[in-house]
């Protein structure tokens, strides 16, 4: 537990940071919010059947004079059939994200807009892991590159092409493993609208990650897709107060998961409905 805090301290810190270290980066506007994910149909590469998680997520969105900051952390709780190290109940996860954009329209106080596409951005990001099974992961990702930012019905979209470095650690052979620099394209969204009196929203992400070389066992990796999508009610508003308590449901599509070969090693693909809560404050 002692590197899943220092994990959890250190993004933290990033995000607090990033965001109030000087005037020039002081925020204009955040978001802060807390949400609880629930699925039972979870895979995990080697493990054949389902697996049931708990996640609970902690995120923060912000803009500052040249751009904008997104952090999030997750604490991922499985049951027993993603057994900790030692068989010891469920294997326990954090995996922090951070992700900073500097916007070019803001910068230099100019207009990038054409077609759709409402500014240019470059965006660079972090992300770290730690988790107790017998594989004990240390994801440690690395990724930059350009953006195009879209207005979409009153929400946004962003579509990245970005350059990807990860290192990891392969508890089952000992040792630690750095992957091949690749590529990935990255999207995001998020577009509100309305089911008569109720405002809705839809957001979500999708990750495409090229081959990274061979992981920790010699095996060549494969290109991963990964998609999570919701569908979320803000049912705070019914009380009068919007944009506080939002509840719906998610799809997760994952495969290739982490590069490894679907045709070859059982539940490296993931199709995992969802429910989720979130609060904001």
């Amino acid at each position: 537990m002692s590197i899943q805090r220092s994990i959890c301290a250190a993004a933290i810190l990033a995000a607090i940071t990033s965001t109030t270290a000087t005037p020039a980066f002081a925020a204009d506007w955040s978001d802060t919010s807390v949400s609880y994910r629930y699925g039972t149909q979870f895979a995990e590469p080697g493990i054949e059947g389902d697996i049931a998680k708990s996640i609970f997520a902690l995120t923060h969105v912000s803009g500052f004079k040249y751009g904008s900051n997104f952090f999030n952390v997750d604490f991922l709780l499985s049951d027993k059939n993603d057994p900790a190290a030692g068989g010891q109940g469920g294997a326990q996860e954090i995996y922090a994200v951070y992700a900073n954009q500097l916007h070019l329209g803001k910068i230099t106080g100019s207009s990038y807009a054409f077609g759709p596409v409402r500014d240019l951005a470059l965006t660079t990001g972090f992300d770290a892991s730690s988790k107790n099974n017998d594989f004990a992961s240390r994801v440690r990702k690395f990724t930059f590159g350009p953006t195009l930012k879209f207005g979409a019905f009153d929400g946004w979209a962003d579509l990245s092409l970005l350059y990807y470095k990860e290192t990891n650690h392969n508890g089952i052979v000992g040792k630690d493993v750095s992957f091949d620099s690749t590529w990935r394209i990255a999207g995001a969204w998020g577009v509100p609208f309305a089911a008569g009196s109720l405002p809705m929203n839809v957001n979500g992400y999708f990750n495409y990650t090229a081959a990274k070389g061979k992981d920790g066992f010699g095996d060549e990796t494969k290109p991963e897709t990964l998609l999570n999508i919701f569908l979320m009610a803000d049912v705070g508003a019914l009380a009068g107060k919007k944009d506080t308590f939002l509840a719906g449901v998610g799809y997760e599509y994952w495969q290739n998961k982490f590069g490894n070969d679907h045709t070859k090693l059982v539940g490296s693909t993931a199709r995992t409905p969802m429910l989720k809560v979130e609060a904001h404050f």
